[in-house]
């Protein structure tokens, strides 16, 4: 040991977030699914690498659904995903509309029944 400091703040990596109307498009669609009845809670989970937001049927078990923002994938197949309770990327693009259509429409079927 040589009674060096070493600043831990200064070795961080910048933390993912989500921006103001990403966050509102996300959880416009969560009230519209809490309303139907589908949806409980939510988690958001802000990390170095992702941001991601999940959406519970009860809050004891895993996410129906996770909204996962990667932009180090924003040149690749685009940093959107929308993955399942399973882990299975359901659907991935560039746009976040284009990621939350397949919920979208699934809410449709939920109000017309």
């Amino acid at each position: 040991m040589t009674g060096e400091v070493v600043s831990l703040a200064a070795r961080r990596l910048p933390q993912i977030g989500f921006e103001r109307l990403e966050l509102n498009r996300i959880l416009d669609l969560y009230g519209r699914m809490v309303a139907a009845g589908h949806w409980r809670d939510y988690a958001i989970e802000l990390g170095h690498d992702a941001a991601v937001f999940a959406a519970f049927r009860r809050a004891a078990e895993r996410p129906e659904v996770r909204i996962e923002k990667r932009p180090a994938l924003r040149q690749r197949q685009g940093m959107w995903a929308l993955v399942s309770e399973s882990g299975a990327v359901l659907k991935r693009g560039h746009d976040l509309a284009g990621v939350l259509a397949p919920l979208e429409r699934r809410l449709m079927k939920i109000v017309e029944d």
